[in-house]
Formats: structure tokens, sequence, C-alpha cells
């Protein structure tokens, strides 16, 4: 029997999900690559949808732990940065904006209301910042989505092999410059 605690159970889903895949997680594959009995890890997370929870939060560590902004920094410069290292720590990991999509950030609320500070200090409405915070998370984990789903022009039988494969890397880019130049006209001068 495998030593555990819950940091091993979810470090051990994790390396599992990068393997086959967020469709194939089971509790069952978990208990087997632990070598324990499935009711065990019943112990640490009593339904699957914790466990799942609790992968999500250990999966978004890297960007949970970025620096946060400080009054000296330029906001757009910030934004931007923030939200890019939201999306690296998403492809960090197999299905890791699947996995990502529809979790509650419970553990991070204190740090999501620091970073919302920081932008209305630095001149933003409330409700832009609300809102443009959530229009880029929601963008960032639609477009890794996208991302991480892409198949490639050549292997979909839908698609005309000639057709030209979407560089994701530029369009994020592009995309995000749109929400900050929109948020910027918001922003008094």
């Amino acid at each position: 029997m495998t030593k555990m605690n819950r940091e091993i159970v979810v470090t051990e889903a994790l390396n599992l999900l990068d393997e086959v895949g967020l469709d194939a997680v089971s509790t069952r594959q978990l208990a087997k690559r632990l070598r324990v009995e499935q009711p065990s890890l019943y112990w640490y997370f009593r339904t699957k949808k914790d466990l799942l929870a609790a992968m999500a939060q250990a999966a978004m560590a890297p960007h949970a732990n970025a620096p946060l902004p400080t009054p000296e920094d330029d906001w757009r410069a910030w934004f931007l940065e923030n939200t890019r290292s939201f999306r690296r720590t998403l492809l960090m990991r197999r299905d890791g904006a699947r996995l990502h999509a529809g979790s509650t950030p419970t553990a991070d609320l204190d740090r999501i209301r620091r970073k919302m500070s920081f932008l209305i200090d630095s001149g933003v409405p409330e409700r832009d910042a609300q809102m443009a915070m959530l229009t880029a998370s929601r963008f960032t984990v639609g477009s890794v989505l996208e991302e991480q789903a892409d198949a490639g022009p050549g292997d979909s039988p839908d698609l005309p092999p000639d057709t030209p494969r979407i560089d994701h890397e530029s369009a994020f880019a592009a995309g995000l410059s749109l929400i900050v130049a929109g948020l910027t006209q918001r922003v008094p001068t």
C-alpha cells in the first residue's frame, strides 16, 4: 500500500490527467495508480467533483503564486501579463482549460480582490474592472479550450488539407489586445 495524503492523491490525479486526459480520469484508475482500494480515496475526497476541484486548484498554483501588482505597475502591462500567466498555467496540463472551467476560485478570493483593487486604484471604473477580469478569464479559458482541442487541419476529415493552421498564440495576443484597448477607452484620463 502506498503511503498517502491529500497532496499525494492530487499530485497523482494530475499526473493521471496528463497521461490519459480528463475524460479518462476516474477514481478507479487513480486508486489503481496509487495501489490502494478505491474506497480509501473517499477519506480525502468525498466525491469525484471534490477531487476535480482540488486538482483544478493545484493545477492553477503557478498562476496563483505569481506576483501581485504593485502601485507602481502600469495597469495595462499588468493586465496583459496577468492574463498571459493564466493562459500559460492552463496550458501546463493536458485538458487544463476543461479542468478549470466551471471551478470556483474560493482559495484565490483574496488575490482576486487585491487585483481588482489595483485596477480600481489605477483609475479603472469598478464595474469595468470586474467585467474586464471576467471577460479576460473567459476569453482565456475559451482560447485554451480551442487550442487544446485543436487536432490540426490535416487531422480532421471535415476540413480540406490546405486549410491554414491557426496560430493560437497570435490569435490570443490579438484578442487580448482588443480587450485592453476597449478597457483603456473606459478609463478617464
